[in-house]
Parts: C-alpha cells; sequence; structure tokens
C-alpha cells in the first residue's frame, strides 16, 4: 500500500463550523439511533446509494452510476448527522440539505477515504466502534480507511440497516402508495394505446411517458414481454408486432426519491388464448389467498407454503418465492419463500406475484401488487384497477 498522505491535507469543510447540524430525517436518524445505542456502536457510515438515501432523504445522482463516486452519512449515537461527498455533486448536496454539514473530497485530487478518516476524527471517533456497508464499500477502501484510523473498531453495520428498512415511516409508506399507483396506472394506459398490429416498443413509449406524467422520477426494470417472449422473465421491448390472442407481460419499477414500486399486469390481444382464463383464474385464487395471510405476526414462510400447496392443487408449477420487501431496493427482506422465516410487521411493504412463466400453452402470466402489512391485516397498494379478469388490449 502507497504511503499514505498527511490527513490534514486532505479534504474540506464545505461550511466553516464544527458543529454538526440537525438530522435529516429525523425518524429514520432516530431508529439508527437507537439500534446503535442497543449494540454498543458508536456509529454508523452509509455509504450505499439506497442507505445514503434512507438517512440523507435525498438522492445523489451519479453516486448508483460510478461507483467511486463515494457519497455518505456518517450518523453518531449521540446523533449527529455528517454529509460527506464528492466535489461533482457539491451543489446538488447542498441545494437538498442547506443545513448540513457537508464534506467534500477532490475527485481527482482526493484519496476519498482519508478524506473520511479526517471527518470522522473530527467527530470524536478515532477509537469508535464505527458500522461500515461491507456489502457495499470495495475492500481496498475499506483497507486504507482501517489503516487511517488504527484505533477504531470497524464492523459490519449492512444487517442493521436492512433490518431498520424493513419497517416503513409514514411518509415511506404514502410514497409507495403513490408510486405504486402511477407504475398501476402506466401500465392499464399504455395498454389501452395500443392495439393488434402495435410494436412492444410502442408500449414501452407510452408506458415510460405516463410513468413520467404522472409523477414518477425515472424508472428501473421495464418488462415488456408478448406472445412467445411472455414466458421469459426480465426482457425488455423488441420490436414485435402484437398479434390476436397474444398475452403479454408488462412490468415497470416507477421511481422517486429512490424508492421504488414494481407492479406487473398480464393482458391479451382481442381475446384470451386457449386455457388463459383458467389460469388467470387460478393465479386470481392464489393472490387471495396470500392477501388473506398477511397480517402482523404472519409467518414469511407458511404464506409461502400454502402459496406452494394451492398452487400444487390447481397443477400450476412452482416459483421460488411469492413476495419480497421492497422500498429502496427492487428486493429485501423479508421474502415470502421456503427458506428463511420472519414474522410480518405492521409497516412492511411487499412486492406480491404470483406467477407462471411456463404454463405449458406457449405462455407466461404475471400479477405483481404491492401491498402494505397494516396494523389489522394488508391494504393494497397498487389499486389504480381490479385485476381479477384479464385486461383486453383491442
Amino acid at each position: 500500500m502507497p504511503p499514505a498522505l498527511p490527513i490534514a491535507a486532505a479534504g474540506r469543510l464545505d461550511k466553516n463550523r464544527n458543529e454538526v447540524e440537525k438530522p435529516l430525517n429525523k425518524q429514520i436518524v432516530g431508529r439508527l439511533v437507537a439500534a446503535m445505542r442497543e449494540r454498543g456502536m458508536d456509529a454508523v457510515v452509509t455509504s450505499s446509494p439506497e442507505n445514503f438515501s434512507y438517512v440523507a432523504d435525498f438522492v445523489v445522482p451519479s453516486q448508483p452510476l460510478i461507483r467511486h463516486r463515494h457519497a455518505m452519512t456518517v450518523v453518531t449515537a449521540d446523533g449527529r448527522v455528517a454529509l460527506f461527498g464528492v466535489d461533482m455533486e457539491t451543489t446538488t448536496m447542498r441545494k437538498a440539505a442547506p443545513d448540513a454539514d457537508l464534506t467534500v473530497w477532490g475527485e481527482f485530487t482526493d484519496d476519498p477515504m482519508l478524506v473520511l478518516a479526517d471527518l470522522l476524527q473530527r467527530l470524536g471517533l478515532a477509537a469508535a466502534r464505527i458500522g461500515l456497508e461491507y456489502d457495499y464499500l470495495p475492500c481496498g477502501d475499506c483497507r486504507r480507511l482501517a489503516a487511517a484510523l488504527p484505533q477504531a473498531r470497524l464492523e459490519p453495520a449492512e444487517a442493521l440497516l436492512a433490518r431498520l428498512r424493513q419497517v416503513k415511516t409514514p411518509e415511506e409508506i404514502a410514497l409507495l402508495r403513490q408510486l405504486s399507483r402511477i407504475a398501476d396506472q402506466s401500465i392499464h394506459d399504455a395498454y389501452a394505446s395500443v392495439h393488434a398490429g402495435s410494436t412492444e416498443l410502442d408500449i414501452a413509449a407510452a408506458l415510460t411517458r405516463g410513468v413520467y406524467t404522472l409523477g414518477a422520477e425515472h424508472f428501473k426494470l421495464m418488462i415488456v414481454a408478448t406472445g412467445e417472449r411472455s414466458e421469459l422473465p426480465n426482457v425488455g421491448p423488441t420490436d414485435r408486432r402484437l398479434l390476436a390472442r397474444d398475452v403479454c407481460r408488462v412490468e415497470i419499477f416507477a421511481v422517486r426519491q429512490g424508492y421504488h414500486a414494481g407492479v406487473c399486469r398480464t393482458a391479451v390481444v382481442q381475446e384470451a388464448p386457449l386455457h388463459a382464463e383458467d389460469i388467470w383464474a387460478k393465479l386470481t385464487e392464489c393472490k387471495y389467498l396470500i392477501l388473506d395471510m398477511i397480517r402482523p405476526g404472519a409467518s414469511s414462510r407458511e404464506i409461502y407454503q400454502a402459496f406452494s400447496a394451492r398452487m400444487a392443487s390447481l397443477e400450476l408449477p412452482l416459483i421460488s418465492f411469492v413476495g419480497h420487501g421492497i422500498g429502496l431496493h427492487l428486493h429485501e427482506e423479508p421474502y415470502l419463500g421456503p427458506h428463511a422465516d420472519q414474522p410480518l410487521e405492521a409497516g412492511m411493504v411487499l412486492g406480491m406475484e404470483p406467477l407462471v412463466y411456463r404454463t405449458g400453452h406457449g405462455y407466461g402470466m404475471q400479477n405483481k401488487d404491492m401491498v402494505l402489512v397494516t396494523e389489522t391485516g394488508c391494504e393494497l397498494l397498487s389499486d389504480y384497477r381490479n385485476t381479477d379478469r384479464l385486461v383486453v388490449v383491442n
């Protein structure tokens, strides 16, 4: 490892002050502080785009695109919060958090880990227990940070952060409810805009326009799969033209403030092919079985076991899970699957997706919904239109 530059020479404070300002997201910072105190930790440094957004309450646009452009939050056990970011994003971060304590590092002039070490020292954490995201921060960065803070105890914090993110705040729930309806309506509007002879690209164009028009900042994982391509799990649009009796699977994740809501809807062109309505009725039966079981204290594994038993009785092939947590990442814990088991809690938001990729008839079908676990049961968030019957494209 090359010799380290003197820490005092690297980086700078964006404002000339020593005190750290108020938290950016008070409720989430409060939860994180309580979790740190329970575990005897002195601070947690978030470095992934998801957990930076979780604490800071905004997205740094280039962070998910260029991995070395570190944006971080430092939260201490006494409730102080500091931000850390690359010089290219200074104006973005300052506009989003004008009163926050922001330490800026130079993309081409600084070693960001030395600047981070300097910040941690100024916060009185030189010999502290500090949690890091070891599943995100590169190994080389971790090593340089450890060398710059030889008295600190650096330990994993990714599991702690993932657990906190499972139960959403009222503000997070409101945002996910809005995004769920945006994704749902955009798919229905896209189906209404096309007809036999249109292409998958025509669906995608209408879908993209709808997502933005309805209020999303952007989207992820747009799936447009029609006809024989509806058997393929995660494919984008092509110039394939819609034919009468085609089955169409369309899914999109609407995104705002870093949060995701994924919805999938299945349609048929003009009329359903053989067996499609019967299979859809069976998937709808499974949907209501799951909705009836989702409530606080319900076992994630038992929900999947009940689903798998019903799918077997209906002679439909199984998938490896039928639901998962969702929020700042497309897939989060808990999974409704056969492996890990976790009791559900009020405030969790799940993506629920009974589906069959290979029906044996040359097409696949899927109905993905967003569901909130409430105090007494669950609430369907993707409720723009009833999906008990297949959507029909003219």
